[in-house]
């Protein structure tokens, strides 16, 4: 595509036809540029007051002609473009400066942002008494951390670099540092981005560690993490415009293909961010709605999915534009709530309703089972703690059932039920049939449900959409609190999960705290649990401790209830 790009406002005709000469120049894919265009442009650039620049692809043809002001050039916006695949866009730009400047930073961010193989820039130098070229390009992954590369100026003249290896060689050195380490990150890489104003380093790392294991169980590679801290944040690109041209440098750097953001991000925020680069833009919320998607296996679980992921999108559906769109395929819009960026607002208010009403006969017929249970009289014991803390390997092990489970947050979507008949003659002191009111083999009955996980800041349209599923806990006589006793954030996970709680009403319901994956921590942790939660302390994986749980809950159950 041949365009004249910018402000032509006060050029004369003829000035603007020479300009458009310049298309027909072909330069050889092997030269950045020929003395001759480089003289051509600098002596236009002089006779305009207004600095110019060329982009070429590689075959030599001049794409783009662009005019700028007396200080800058503003290039076309190609964070709307979608670049082919490859770590560089395949276009070199050529401009003038018109004071004695080889590179400055707004070549450099251009260099970065547009994916450019090379920028350079032609002055004229008052000591050299000629004509200079200087070039940059970026850098791979480096023991420096550089970003990129300047070249020292040299005169146009006597500028000798062959493009065409050049660029080949380096393409060559980024796949090098930036093929895939495992099989597994299928979704690509990424760059984390955390912004807090509280000034809690060690806190701000916690959150991007948890971001980071969303992101790995959402098929995402994290080769990078960065953190800014502000008195406030910005209303248009959360963090500063700075610091954001830093993440999409660093993030081409490590060829990444997306930027998760550990906050939640506003429409508004989104679609600004999205306008300066052409990498996938993601939040926190986004990235648990992805796992969820991919989690979700029952027509409940699907349907839940789907409704509070267009929760989430329908207020970002206030414009149609690329920033989105690079939204419709791929982590972040996946599942059976995968939905075109492009549909209206009102399709998605009836695909709204429609799935509230589905919803609600769903939570019809789970009420109707849980009368059931009722009339039956069979205790509810539900195990609840947050995400990847061992809940479904724990019920598996009481129930000696075979529910999926994996070293990984969220495994578990879809709540499991699960009958667990035993009989409570544990020990001597419950063959007395009058001081416990018991038959000596009488066998007693119990549900446990095993829940989905909660997390810090678990979306709220997630729990809205889950209302249903959530409903199963209202009916629970006693709550197993499942803790990862292996993590050092179990005391932030025991409060996380007491909020979500309280938030849902059920802070009355009597709570057991197991904590859990005792082979992993030593007597010292253990005593340390005991003393702290008056807590039991078991290993799901190897059995060891279960029985203790099976006695507390025929205490709790059956013995304290008398």
């Amino acid at each position: 595509m041949k365009e004249l790009f910018g402000n032509t406002t006060g050029l004369k005709s003829n000035q603007i036809s020479r300009l458009e000469k310049i298309y027909r120049r072909k330069i050889s894919p092997s030269l950045v540029t020929t003395s001759e265009l480089a003289s051509y442009l600098l002596e236009m650039s002089k006779e305009i007051g207004r600095q110019i620049g060329v982009l070429i692809d590689r075959n030599g043809h001049i794409d783009y002609v662009a005019i700028g002001d007396s200080q800058k050039i503003l290039l076309p916006d190609f964070g709307r473009l979608r670049a082919g695949e490859g770590r560089f866009r395949g276009l070199r730009f050529v401009h003038t400066h018109l004071k004695e400047d080889p590179i400055n930073r707004d070549d450099l961010i251009d260099l970065a942002i547009l994916r450019l193989d090379i920028i350079a820039s032609i002055y004229y130098d008052s000591f050299y008494k000629e004509a200079r070229i200087s070039i940059a390009h970026l850098l791979p992954q480096n023991i420096q951390n550089s970003l990129w590369n300047i070249i020292e100026p040299q005169s146009i003249y006597k500028f000798d670099l062959n493009f065409s290896e050049f660029i080949d060689e380096l393409e060559k050195e980024f796949a090098r540092y930036t093929t895939p380490s495992k099989i597994e990150f299928s979704e690509g890489r990424a760059v984390l981005v955390h912004v807090s104003n509280n000034y809690n380093k060690i806190d701000a790392e916690e959150s991007l560690n948890e971001l980071k294991e969303l992101s790995n169980t959402a098929g995402v590679e994290v080769v990078d993490v960065i953190i800014q801290f502000r008195k406030k944040f910005d209303p248009k690109y959360f963090l500063g415009k700075g610091k954001l041209e830093e993440v999409v440098m660093k993030s081409l750097q490590f060829n990444a293909q997306m930027i998760i953001f550990d906050q939640d991000l506003t429409s508004t925020q989104a679609r600004m961010i999205g306008e300066m680069t052409d990498l996938k833009v993601l939040d926190r919320t986004q990235i648990i709605l992805d796992i969820f998607a991919k989690r979700a296996q029952s027509s409940d679980g699907k349907l839940q999915v789907e409704l509070a992921q267009l929760k989430y999108l329908l207020p970002r559906l206030t414009r149609q534009d690329d920033g989105l769109s690079r939204l419709t395929g791929g982590i972040g819009a996946r599942g059976p709530g995968e939905t075109k960026l492009e549909i209206d607002r009102r399709r998605v208010r009836d695909r709204l309703r429609y799935l509230e009403l589905k919803l609600k006969n769903i939570a019809k017929s789970r009420r109707g089972r849980r009368m059931q249970r009722k009339r039956q009289k069979i205790p509810v014991v539900a195990i609840i703690g947050y995400t990847n803390a061992g809940k479904s390997t724990l019920l598996n092990s009481l129930t000696s059932s075979s529910e999926y489970t994996d070293n990984r947050l969220f495994a578990t979507l879809d709540p499991h039920a699960r009958l667990f008949c035993y009989n409570p003659y544990f020990n001597k002191k419950y063959s007395s049939k009058e001081k416990y009111g018991v038959e000596k083999w009488d066998l007693k009955k119990v549900i446990l449900i095993d829940t989905v996980g909660f997390i810090h800041r678990l979306p709220k349209g997630l729990i809205s959409a889950f209302k249903a599923t959530l409903e199963e806990l209202e009916d629970a006589s006693l709550f197993l609190h499942v803790i990862d006793g292996s993590s050092q954030r179990y005391a932030e996970h025991i409060k996380a999960v007491e909020e979500i709680l309280s938030n849902l009403n059920f802070a009355h319901i009597s709570q057991l705290l197991v904590i859990n994956k005792l082979d992993k921590i030593n007597q010292n942790e253990r005593n340390k649990f005991i003393r702290q939660y008056q807590g039991l302390v078991v290993s799901a994986l190897t059995g060891e401790g279960l029985e203790k749980i099976k006695k507390k809950i025929y205490e709790r159950l059956f013995i304290e209830r008398i």
